[in-house]
């Protein structure tokens, strides 16, 4: 058995449509691993028709589904892409490269959307998201999307426990406290197959927004009680 170079989750509900290309466009020695969230259309036999890692993860929710794939991983590095074919994953190993080379310890795609790709409640919101976090964390980043990619035993030693929208954000926030170096990268994003659970409707906006406040309050909590202990290794 070849063990593969990167793990890369795929949180999966309902995607039949879009995952023979997402599939397609996996790097050379990545692994998708296929989280399948309760899907009724087929996508978790198609996925595993299509040759992908399957497993099943009964309670529902991004954060779930997300963190169900990190404990499956076994590969050094994870990444983190999305299964509606809006994130290409043959753009990864450019956001796996700098935390191989140790230049970064979690890196960001930054979402540079196409026409129609990204509905204007949905962009308003991450735009306001993003300021915030500049302004509380002094990190540079300008969109909290998706895909991303770290070392899979940093991020096992983040402790990560939303497991619904705040998921992506609590994944930030504890490493930004844990002092990670952070770093963005531009992917194209381009319009979903299908319709988005989350942010594809103004409800399920609120929603995220409603999970990720509570992330806000948690590290605002957290950065008042004082320094956080280092990223394990990081002092060598």
């Amino acid at each position: 058995m070849t063990w593969p170079t990167v793990d890369v989750v795929l949180p999966c509900l309902n995607e039949f449509g879009a995952l023979e290309w997402v599939l397609a466009r996996m790097p050379h020695g990545y692994r998708a691993i296929v989280v399948d969230n309760g899907s009724i259309d087929g996508s978790a036999e198609l996925a595993a028709e299509l040759g992908a890692t399957v497993i099943r993860e009964s309670r529902r929710g991004f954060g779930a589904a997300a963190h169900a794939g990190l404990l499956a991983a076994t590969a050094d590095f994870v990444a983190f892409c999305d299964c509606d074919g809006s994130l290409d994953p043959a753009g990864l190993p450019a956001l796996v490269a700098p935390v191989m080379a140790g230049t970064a310890d979690l890196v960001l795609g930054s979402r540079q959307p196409q026409q129609g790709s990204w509905p204007f409640h949905a962009r308003s919101a991450n735009r306001v998201l993003a300021w915030w976090l500049r302004r509380r964390t002094g990190e540079a980043v300008t969109d909290l999307g998706p895909m991303r990619a770290a070392r899979r035993t940093d991020l096992l030693s983040l402790h990560l426990e939303d497991r619904r929208s705040g998921y992506p954000l609590e994944m930030f926030l504890k490493a930004s406290l844990q002092g990670w170096r952070i770093s963005e990268l531009p992917v194209v994003y381009a319009p979903r197959t299908g319709k988005s659970k989350v942010t594809g409707t103004v409800l399920g906006t609120v929603r995220a927004v409603r999970d990720m406040s509570a992330q806000l309050r948690a590290a605002a909590s957290a950065a008042a009680a004082g320094p956080v202990r280092s990223l394990p290794g990081s002092e060598e």
